[in-house]
C-alpha cells in the first residue's frame, strides 16, 4: 500500500516555488503579512478550482474537514473565509498574472513540437474574446448594458497544445480591436482572427512586423484584382487572387497587396472569403488554418464548464482578476502535468480525478492512469439514489 505523499502535495511539485516567490516580491504581496501569505492564498484558490467549490464558505468548510492534512501541502494555519476574502480583495492580482505567465512559458516549451492538424512550420495563434456575465447589483463597476454587468476575457491561444499565451481581463465594453494594440507581434507567426478584428491599420502593423494573419473578409470589401492563380475546385477552393484595397481610406491604411481566397464549405453550404498577407502557403492551407480558430471557442467553453470563472468569490475588480488568473494558471498546470507524465486522458478527465483524490495518499501517475471513469460519472450524478439493491 502506498504510504507516501498526498496527491495535492505531488501536484505542487510542478509549481515553480522560486518563481512564485519572485512574483510575490515584485509586488510586495507579503508585506506586513504574518499568517496568510500569498502562497497559502494560491493553494486555497487552487484547491477551490480543482474541487469545484462554489463559495468562500464552501472553501472554509471543506478545508476545515481535512484540517489535519493541510500542513502536509503547505497550509500551516486554519483558513477562514474572511481572511481569504480580504486576501482576494487586497493582494495585487498581478502576482498571479505574472506567475501564470511563468507556467505558460513552461507549458509552451513542452508542447513546442506538437501537431495541430495543419502542416505548418511556423507558430500559429488564434485571437478571440469571450464575455463573462456579472450581476450588476454586486459588480456595479462592470456595467455593460443598462441592466447587465460583464467583463471580457481576451485570449491569444497557441494552437500547439492550446496554451493561452496572452490574456487580458477588461471591462465588457472594450472593443476586441483594441487588444491588437497590446500585442507584440511575433515575426513569422500566423495570427488567425474572425472578421470582428478587421482594421487595416492594425493589420498593416502585423505585416510591417513580418507576421502573417488570416482573417475573414467582410462582404462589402472594396478591392481591385491584380492577378489570380489556378485552384483545384474539387477541394472546395473557388478562387485565389492577389488584390489591392480600393477604398479611399482602406487603401491608405493598407497600401500593399493582399491575398484573397474564396472557399466553399460543403458541410455548412457557405462560401467563405479569407484575407491573408502570406503568398507562399498553398491556398487550401488558409481555410484549414481558419478552421482551427474553433479551438479558442473550445478553450472558452472548457474553462467555463470545468473551472470557476462564472461565479466569483469576491466583488471587487482585484478579486475577480485574481480568481480569473488563478483559474487560467490551474488550466496550464493541468496541461503541464498531462504532458510531463505522458497521460493520455483528456484534461477534463484529469481534473475530475484530481477533484476527488486530492488528499489521498497515492501515487499521482498511477491514480491518473488507473482510475475507473465509470465510478467518477456515478459520483458526479446530480440525482440521488433512493434505493440500493
Amino acid at each position: 500500500m502506498y504510504s507516501g505523499r498526498m496527491i495535492f502535495s505531488q501536484l505542487l511539485d510542478f509549481v515553480p516555488r522560486y518563481e512564485f516567490g519572485r512574483c510575490v516580491r515584485r509586488y510586495r504581496g507579503n508585506y506586513r503579512i504574518r499568517t496568510f501569505p500569498c502562497l497559502t492564498q494560491l493553494l486555497c484558490m487552487t484547491f477551490a478550482q480543482l474541487t469545484f467549490r462554489e463559495s468562500l464558505r464552501d472553501i472554509e468548510t471543506c478545508l476545515g474537514a481535512v484540517s489535519s492534512k493541510l500542513y502536509h501541502v503547505g497550509i500551516c494555519h486554519p483558513v477562514s473565509r474572511s481572511t481569504l476574502a480580504d486576501a482576494n480583495e487586497r493582494r495585487d492580482w498581478r502576482i498571479y498574472r505574472d506567475f501564470t505567465g511563468v507556467l505558460i512559458k513552461i507549458a509552451r516549451g513542452l508542447y513546442l513540437h506538437d501537431e495541430f492538424g495543419v502542416q505548418l512550420d511556423q507558430v500559429a495563434y488564434v485571437l478571440d474574446s469571450t464575455t463573462i456575465d456579472l450581476c450588476l447589483s454586486l459588480f456595479p463597476w462592470a456595467r455593460f448594458r443598462k441592466r447587465k454587468g460583464a467583463i471580457k476575457l481576451h485570449t491569444l491561444l497557441d494552437l500547439r497544445g492550446n496554451i493561452p499565451v496572452f490574456v487580458r481581463v477588461t471591462h465588457g465594453k472594450v472593443h476586441d480591436l483594441k487588444i491588437l494594440d497590446e500585442l507584440i507581434p511575433d515575426p513569422g507567426a500566423f495570427y488567425i482572427m474572425d472578421k470582428a478584428y478587421t482594421d487595416f491599420r492594425r493589420l498593416y502593423r502585423l505585416t510591417q512586423s513580418l507576421s502573417f494573419f488570416v482573417i475573414r473578409a467582410k462582404v462589402n470589401l472594396d478591392y481591385r484584382r491584380r492577378n489570380y492563380r489556378w485552384v483545384d475546385k474539387t477541394t472546395g477552393l473557388r478562387s485565389d487572387q492577389t488584390i489591392l484595397l480600393a477604398g479611399p481610406k482602406s487603401s491608405q491604411l493598407y497600401p500593399t497587396a493582399l491575398r484573397r481566397i474564396s472557399y466553399y464549405d460543403e458541410p455548412t453550404k457557405k462560401r467563405l472569403v479569407f484575407l491573408t498577407n502570406n503568398f507562399d502557403l498553398p491556398a487550401l492551407t488558409i481555410p484549414q488554418l481558419y478552421q482551427r480558430r474553433w479551438q479558442v471557442e473550445l478553450f472558452f467553453k472548457w474553462i467555463k464548464q470545468h473551472l470557476r470563472i462564472k461565479a466569483f468569490f469576491g466583488t471587487t475588480p482585484n478579486a475577480v482578476k485574481t480568481q480569473v488568473w488563478i483559474a487560467i494558471g490551474v488550466y496550464v498546470l493541468v496541461a503541464i502535468v498531462k504532458k510531463q507524465l505522458t497521460i493520455e486522458r483528456k484534461m477534463s478527465e484529469i481534473l475530475q480525478i484530481l477533484s476527488i483524490t486530492l488528499f489521498d495518499k497515492a501515487d499521482l501517475y498511477q491514480t491518473l492512469i488507473e482510475t475507473d471513469l465509470q465510478n467518477l460519472k456515478n459520483h458526479y450524478g446530480n440525482q440521488l439514489s433512493l434505493f440500493d439493491f
